[in-house]
């Protein structure tokens, strides 16, 4: 498995989608935006599911959490039976969040990646991009790396996406 974390706009999923054109072999892609899709609208805007508050702060329940365990050990089955993985995450809580995957993960090996981009930058990408709340970007810039352990970091402040991918793809056993 390969997870990549960083904050809103960051670049992630643009290096997931180069990972899997720049990887020999096919790996499946999962995404935090992706869970939240999939669950229910009115656990979308609600306290024991998640808020998007108006000023980008994101805050998650009760409820987000029990299903984001049992997706998160759905991922690592997957792992565990054969599918190569990469995660696109954003570590809300830092290391918590990290330990939080570390846990479902129960050994299994990961390549962990945290992928940082300057907060102005991606404020600008948040507006440009015009599906987020302006303001999450530049609050998850830093802290979604607080505490977190990487085997690799990328900076796309100013590297292209699939420049990233290949730094990550090197360390791809």
């Amino acid at each position: 498995m390969i997870i990549l974390n960083g904050g809103s706009s960051s670049g992630k999923s643009g290096i997931v989608r180069c990972l899997q054109a720049e990887l020999p072999d096919p790996w499946l892609a999962f995404g935090c935006d992706s869970f939240v899709e999939a669950m229910p609208a009115k656990m979308q805007a609600s306290d024991e599911g998640i808020v998007f508050a108006a000023d980008g702060e994101v805050i998650v329940g009760a409820q987000f959490r029990a299903l984001e365990a049992a997706w998160m050990n759905g991922v690592v089955a997957m792992a565990r039976a054969g599918a190569r993985i990469v995660i696109d995450d954003v570590f809300l809580g830092g290391a918590e969040s990290q330990q939080r995957w570390r846990k479902a993960l129960g050994g299994l090996a990961v390549l962990w990646v945290g992928v940082r981009c300057d907060s102005a930058v991606a404020a600008g990408r948040e507006v440009v991009r015009g599906d987020r709340v302006q303001g999450m970007a530049a609050s998850q810039a830093d802290v979604v790396h607080e505490g977190v352990f990487y085997d690799l970091e990328v900076d796309t402040t100013h590297t292209e996406s699939l420049v990233c991918a290949r730094a990550i793809a090197a360390h791809v056993s």
